[in-house]
């Protein structure tokens, strides 16, 4: 497994936790890139997931949840819907990642972490979501400072 895509299954590990079981995410992050001994700059990666996803993981879900309307946002299986949390992320408000890179490494991690039918559901989503890109970026940052 590629450095950056480690990076982003230990923040989906991360993120499934905090949804699972409601432990705090930057403990959990910690405990992880211990456990799996990255390198800094990656580890450095893994944090920056989280701590740019946490604070703004119901805005992500909402549209996430105008974008998949057949399936109910706690209907959809907590690994499907933290790789459509991180690559969402990724294309709206990292700004470092490219769409597509965005949306391969979603796949990826779907394939090795979902179900079998997970990297179709999530690269469908993925693709309209990216497709109003701008709309939601400027979406969340409204959300943001409505907070």
């Amino acid at each position: 497994m590629k450095p950056r895509t480690r990076a982003r299954g230990l923040a989906l590990q991360t993120l499934f936790e905090y949804d699972l079981v409601g432990h705090i995410p930057m403990l959990v992050i910690e405990e992880r890139i211990k456990e799996s001994a990255l390198e800094p700059e990656i580890a450095d990666f893994a944090r920056e997931i989280v701590n740019g996803i946490f604070p703004v993981i119901n805005i992500l879900d909402k549209f996430i949840a105008n974008h998949a309307p057949e399936w109910p946002l706690d209907q959809v299986a907590i690994v499907d819907r933290n790789i459509l949390r991180i690559a969402l992320w990724e294309i709206t408000l990292f700004d470092k990642t490219p769409i597509k890179v965005a949306i391969n490494e979603a796949v990826e991690l779907s394939k090795i972490f979902g179900s079998d039918s997970t990297p179709r559901f999530v690269n469908g989503v993925l693709g309209s979501l990216a497709n109003q890109q701008n709309e939601i970026r400027l979406g969340i940052n409204k959300e943001l400072k409505v907070q």
